[in-house]
């Protein structure tokens, strides 16, 4: 007999899988998974708490990045992109999986100086007292440490006046960093308006991770992405995202639909992850595809990311909400930048699903058969109706509330 696939499984077969692989008990997996938070761990977290809402949570199979097999937890409640990515890392372990890197987890922070009578002197200052800036930084925390101090010209591009920002660079390690970056900015704040004879106005982190950047590489063999003929078809259809904002936007979309997801399951930021990878797009002045596609000498696809990724797995959310404390467990990474690599390598495994299915027959034929289960429930399908409505709306190419619940009504009354 065969061993099942992941998706064929139930619940309680999931879950004894993912403890198995994870080094986890059933029990432990299941108790947090399955149970929604209470309201006195939902209002610690927030302001003004009314309770919490849920996100469909999946695990993408089938990934190995640099050598190691990963179940990747993702937080989505699109349809088909779990699948998607899954399809997409299987055709990548034929050649080796993913090939990622992310060495450094340096982040800025900025204190923001205004109202100066001599910007040059200014920088001068803060450049000369730098190593007991520095040190006071570092009187903040044990582990995060501040590694550099640089000041640079701003021109205020609403009045013309120039400003000066100075940048500490802090080796955040395991951790996002943010909290004891800002905590350090404001501790300097005031020693930098003294020394400087400006205005100290902003005093925090930078997130847009540009030191901080992690990179993820895949071949994809042409004989399972269905030929030349589709390879080069997924080559016109980067050069189109890379050459039109309007597709790079939808093309980007789709590379955050993992990068997203596995950051959410797992506790990070994903907001300021968003901000800065949309920034690192436009970079050379163009919003462009976050990802690069060519060509290998024997006619295989060969895929790249390149994005800034501030992550962390100590403090945080994520080591305070039991569903990303769990996320990270069954990931199972041992550093911030471990994980960076593997959500690197979800967002070039959404990506190529995605431009191969566009290629192709489109996005809509997986896409919709999915989504038919989502409008069967919101007719009213309960059970093994739930498949019956959906797959014969999908049969019938017509996938609309009100024809579900007209096949449903026909079905009950049979």
């Amino acid at each position: 007999m065969t061993e099942k696939k992941f998706y064929q499984m139930s619940l309680e077969e999931r879950l004894s899988s993912i403890a198995s692989k994870c080094g986890i008990t059933k029990n432990e997996i299941s108790s947090v998974v399955t149970q929604p938070l209470s309201f006195d761990k939902i209002d610690k977290m927030v302001e003004n708490a009314i309770g919490s809402f849920s996100l469909p949570l999946g695990i993408a199979t089938n990934f190995v990045i640099n050598g190691k097999e990963y179940l990747v937890p993702m937080a989505i409640e699109e349809p088909s992109v779990i699948a998607a990515a899954s399809n997409a890392a299987k055709m990548a372990r034929t050649k080796g999986g993913f090939k990622a890197s992310a060495k450094s987890s340096i982040m800025r922070g900025q204190i923001q100086v205004t109202s100066l009578l001599d910007i040059k002197k200014a920088i001068q200052v803060i450049s000369k007292h730098k190593e007991p800036f520095l040190k006071l930084a570092n009187s903040v925390s044990k582990n995060v440490k501040a590694v550099d101090l640089k000041a640079r010209v701003v021109d205020n591009e609403i009045d013309g006046a120039k400003m000066v920002v100075a940048e500490i660079y802090v080796d955040c390690k395991d951790s996002m960093g943010a909290n004891t970056i800002n905590t350090m900015c404001e501790l300097l704040g005031p020693k930098i308006e003294i020394k400087t004879g400006g205005k100290v106005v902003l005093k925090i982190l930078s997130n847009y991770a540009t030191e901080r950047i992690a990179i993820s590489k895949a071949t994809f063999r042409k004989e399972e992405l269905g030929g030349d003929d589709i390879v080069d078809r997924i080559l016109s259809a980067f050069a189109l995202a890379f050459s039109d904002t309007h597709r790079a936007v939808t093309h980007n979309k789709g590379i955050m639909n993992g990068i997203d997801a596995v950051s959410i399951a797992t506790g990070q930021d994903f907001r300021a992850i968003e901000a800065a990878v949309h920034a690192y797009a436009s970079r050379d002045g163009k919003y462009r595809s976050l990802t690069t596609f060519s060509k290998s000498s024997s006619g295989d696809l060969v895929g790249k990311i390149e994005i800034p990724l501030s992550v962390g797995i100590v403090g945080g959310i994520s080591t305070v909400h039991p569903v990303a404390k769990m996320g990270l467990k069954i990931l199972g990474v041992k550093t911030a930048g471990e994980l960076a690599c593997v959500i690197a390598s979800a967002g070039l495994a959404q990506n190529l699903a995605a431009i191969r299915a566009l290629s192709t027959e489109g996005i809509q034929k997986g896409h919709m058969k999915l989504h038919a289960k989502n409008i069967a429930v919101a007719a009213g399908a309960a059970g093994k109706l739930v498949d019956l409505v959906s797959e014969a709306m999908y049969k019938e190419s017509k996938i609309s509330l009100d024809n579900a619940r007209r096949i449903l009504h026909e079905l009950k009354d049979k």
